[in-house]
């Protein structure tokens, strides 16, 4: 892996979840490809600090969403579905959307004010490319 997890007491996600998010995650971005091995239950709960029932938890959710596979007798992998990493960009755009809305609204911001100040986001990015 290359950066470390990062779980947090104060995140109101339970510790399963926070794991779960973080591995998806890399997923999704394409940090892990299909086929990678992912650290081992014990190995990830030693690391972390937490247990390894936790870990274990959320291997087994990912596993049941197509994102991991275990083989018996060699450890976990990302699994070989060449769609998942369409389907968890999606959901990934989705959640910092989903922030971004919320942002929105803490600062009273309509619709039509988050979209424009996208837009000139936008025009930031593409200015500094160019």
């Amino acid at each position: 892996m290359h950066s470390p997890f990062v779980i947090s007491q104060t995140d109101p996600r339970p510790l399963y979840q926070q794991v779960k998010d973080q591995l998806r995650h890399r997923v999704a971005v394409g940090e892990l490809k299909a086929g990678d091995e992912i650290p081992s239950i014990r190995q990830l709960a030693a690391d972390i600090r937490v247990s390894v029932i936790t870990i274990k938890r959320a291997y087994l959710e990912l596993e049941h969403e197509g994102v991991i596979q275990t083989r018996q007798g060699r450890g976990s992998f990302v699994a070989d579905n060449v769609r998942l990493g369409d389907s968890l960009k999606e959901q990934e755009l989705t959640g910092h959307l989903r922030a971004a809305l919320q942002s929105a609204a803490l600062l009273h911001l309509t619709e039509d004010q988050l979209i424009e100040r996208l837009r000139e986001v936008r025009r930031e990015d593409s200015q500094g490319s160019s």
